[in-house]
C-alpha cells in the first residue's frame, strides 16, 4: 500500500496538546500517515476511517499502480513544516543528472515513495533467485560516474536481504559508480552491538565490516538500536532520527499536555524516551524496570514514575515479539494509566507480536514504514507513518554535500 498525503482532521475535543517552543515549528502540519482500519477512495477524496478520523483532500483523479488507486506524495506546494524551510534553501542543488536510486526487494513500496518525493524514477535493476537460492543482480542502466543510492532494509528475512544488498553494492562498484550509499532504513543485527556473556559475537561490527568491504562509501540508517553502532563503520554514517514523524502525528491528538507521560519500556531506552518527552512540552518521564531471562523473553518487575490517570506514550526503537512493550503496557494499566499508546520506528513483528499488540491493552500502535508490514499483520489499532519524505530530503542533501542535521533544527 503506497503512502498517501494525509492531513489530520480537526479534533473533536477543544483541548490540545501543548508543545515547547523549540519544537513548535516542527510539530505543526507534518508528515502524513496511514491508518489501517478501513480505506475508501473516491475520485476527488481519499478518507481513512480510524479513531483519529484522518482525511485527505486531493483534487483530481488518482493514479493507479498495479490496479490500485494511490494518492500522490507531497509536492513542492504541500510540504510538512519541518521540511518546508529545508526545501526552500537555495544552497541545496536538486540536479539529478548524476543521482541514481535503486531498490532492493525488501521494501519496494518505501523506495517508490522516496523516488516520488524526489521527483525521480527508480533505476532499472534485475534481481533474481536461482533454484539453489543464490542471488543474481544486474544493473540495467549505466551508473558510471554517478552518485548511487541503494535502498534496502535488512529486515526479515535478514540474511537474504543483507546478502542481496551486498551483491547490489558489488554490482555498482564493478559498474564504476562514483559513490555508493547504502540506504538501510532498518539495520539488522544492530542489537548484537556488544558482548553480554562470554564467547558471544558482536555481529553488528561484523555486518559493518562486510558492508564496507563490499564497496559502500557511505551508510544512511534510521534510528539505530544504539548510537555506538555508528562507530563500527570505517565509512561516514548519516544517522536519521524518525522522532519528528511520530511527534507530528501525536500533535494532531486531542491530548492535554498535563495528562501526558512518556514511558521507556526498559532502562536502556531512557535517553531515547527523555529526548522524546522533551519535545512534548518537557512531559514527565516514567520507566518500566524489567529483568530479561533470555532472548526475546522479558519479565516486568516494577514502574518508576507516576502514570495514574494519565495518557502513557511508550517509546522504543523497535517492536520485535512485543513481549517487553506488552508487559509494560499491562503494568501501566495496573498502575492506573487511562490510555496507553505504543510508538516505535521499526515494526519487526515476529510472532506472537500481532496477538499481543491487538489484545486491547493499547489505544493505538504507531509505527513507521521502515519495514514493510504484511497485510496479515494489520489490526485495528495499527497506524503506519511514512518516512519517505525524510529519507528523500536526506538523500538530496547527501548528494549535494549539504548539512543533514539542519533538517531537524
Amino acid at each position: 500500500m503506497a503512502a498517501s498525503l494525509i492531513q489530520p482532521a480537526s479534533p473533536s475535543s477543544s483541548s490540545t496538546m501543548a508543545f515547547g517552543s523549540s519544537a513548535s515549528s516542527l510539530l505543526t502540519r507534518s508528515f502524513h500517515y496511514l491508518s489501517l482500519q478501513s480505506l475508501a477512495f473516491s475520485e476527488s477524496r481519499a478518507r481513512i476511517f480510524a479513531p483519529n478520523n484522518a482525511k485527505c483532500n486531493q483534487p483530481g483523479p488518482f493514479k493507479c499502480v498495479h490496479g490500485k488507486q494511490v494518492v500522490p506524495i507531497l509536492n513542492e506546494q504541500t510540504l510538512p513544516k519541518f521540511l518546508e524551510s529545508a526545501r526552500m534553501e537555495k544552497t541545496v542543488n536538486r540536479n539529478s543528472d548524476r543521482l541514481k536510486l535503486f531498490s532492493g526487494t525488501a521494501n519496494p513500496a518505501l523506495s517508490q515513495e522516496i523516488a516520488w518525493y524526489m521527483g525521480l524514477e527508480l533505476g532499472k535493476i534485475s534481481i533474481k533467485r536461482f533454484a539453489d537460492g543464490e542471488i543474481y543482480v544486474q544493473l540495467q542502466e549505466s551508473v558510471r560516474g554517478c552518485d548511487v543510492f541503494l535502498i534496502q532494509p535488512t529486515c526479515p528475512p535478514a540474511n537474504e536481504n543483507f546478502m542481496e544488498l551486498q551483491i547490489m553494492i558489488d554490482a555498482c562498484r564493478r559498474a564504476s559508480a562514483k559513490n555508493i550509499t547504502a540506504v538501510i532504513p532498518y539495520f539488522g543485527y544492530a542489537r548484537a552491538d556488544r558482548k553480554t556473556q562470554g564467547r558471544e559475537s558482536i555481529a553488528a561490527k561484523l555486518v559493518a565490516n562486510l558492508i564496507t568491504k563490499a564497496g559502500a562509501d557511505r551508510l544512511l540508517a534510521c534510528d539505530l538500536h544504539s548510537g555506538q553502532s555508528m562507530g563500527y563503520f570505517d565509512i561516514p554514517v548519516d544517522h536519521v532520527h524518525c522522532q519528528p514523524v511520530i511527534l507530528d502525528y501525536l500533535a494532531s491528538k486531542a491530548i492535554s499536555s498535563s495528562d501526558l507521560v512518556v514511558v521507556s519500556p526498559d532502562v536502556g531506552g531512557v535517553a531515547r524516551a527523555r529526548a522524546f518527552a522533551k519535545k512534548l512540552s518537557d512531559a514527565p518521564l516514567a520507566i518500566v524496570d524489567k529483568r530479561r531471562q533470555g532472548h526475546n523473553v522479558a519479565e516486568v518487575m516494577n514502574l518508576i514514575g507516576d502514570v495514574k490517570g494519565k495518557v502513557a506514550v511508550m517509546v522504543d526503537d523497535m517492536i520485535d515479539t512485543a513481549g517487553t512493550i506488552a508487559k509494560g503496557a499491562a503494568l501501566l494499566h495496573e498502575e492506573g494509566a487511562r490510555e496507553v499508546y505504543a510508538c516505535c520506528t521499526h515494526a519487526v513483528f515476529s510472532p506472537p507480536a500481532v496477538e499481543r499488540l491487538s489484545s486491547g491493552i493499547f489505544q493505538e500502535v504507531i509505527i513507521t514504514n521502515t519495514i514493510p508490514v504484511a497485510e496479515k499483520n494489520y489490526f485495528p489499532q495499527l497506524t503506519i507513518l511514512s518516512v519517505a519524505n525524510l529519507l528523500g530530503e536526506t538523500i538530496w542533501r547527501i548528494h549535494d554535500d549539504s548539512s543533514v542535521s539542519s533538517i531537524f533544527q
